[in-house]
């Protein structure tokens, strides 16, 4: 099962980080793989959706759809992908640091039989690289 973590301090406090994250509309600010996406239901909380595309191999944009499936303002957010090849589960936690906040995003993905073994090291590549865009994320609420 492919899996990747990152963790960053980030010089904001957990309530700024957390509405950041909440606004999946942001997403393009700070995740260079994301083509465009937009809210399609919800309120920002459990069981928001949207509709997202990402750039997939050979630069193709794949769709990759999700909804909000736990939110705990300010510690805990998770989305699950519902379209694309490959559907991972999020998990971001945030932690307060004095004035900081740690956050640590996990991604994981379930592959069985032939899409583990035609589709893992491809996967596993994009799920480290996307987790690793946590600096632009910090880079951004700190600038």
């Amino acid at each position: 099962m492919p899996r990747a973590e990152a963790s960053v301090t980030i010089a904001r406090p957990p309530a700024d980080v957390f509405a950041y994250l909440l606004d999946g509309e942001r997403c393009t600010e700070w995740r260079p793989g994301v083509l465009e996406i937009r809210r399609t239901s919800g309120d920002g909380g459990v069981g928001t959706t949207y509709k997202q595309r990402v750039r997939g191999p050979m630069g193709r944009a794949i769709p990759a759809d999700y909804a909000i499936t736990v939110a705990e303002p300010p510690t805990r957010l998770e989305f699950q992908t519902t379209t694309g090849p490959v559907r991972p589960r999020g998990r971001y936690v945030l932690e307060p640091i004095d004035d900081d906040t740690r956050l640590t995003f996990t991604l994981r993905a379930e592959l069985g039989g032939v899409r583990r073994l035609l589709l893992g090291s491809a996967v596993q590549k994009t799920m480290d690289a996307e987790v690793g865009t946590l600096e632009n994320l910090r880079a951004r609420l700190e600038g």
